[in-house]
């Protein structure tokens, strides 16, 4: 379950980054892009796609020290 809420972060993040950064003018799926003001586009991305890879990171740290 982790793992999704990861992989679901990483995707949402790039998603957007890559969105705005293409200057993509059509609708899209990525949630940031909807909730906040044009201006936290790229930013809320970038902390999305951090947030994800650190919660994959660290999921898969704690996975190998269980065994």
């Amino acid at each position: 379950m982790i793992e999704l809420f990861g992989i679901l972060l990483v995707a949402q993040g790039a998603g957007g980054l890559i969105n705005r950064l293409s200057g993509a003018e059509h609708p899209s799926w990525f949630l940031q892009l909807h909730v906040l003001p044009p201006q936290l586009h790229v930013i809320a991305s970038i902390v999305l796609l951090a947030a994800g890879v650190a919660v994959l990171f660290a999921h898969r740290a704690r996975k190998r020290r269980r065994g």
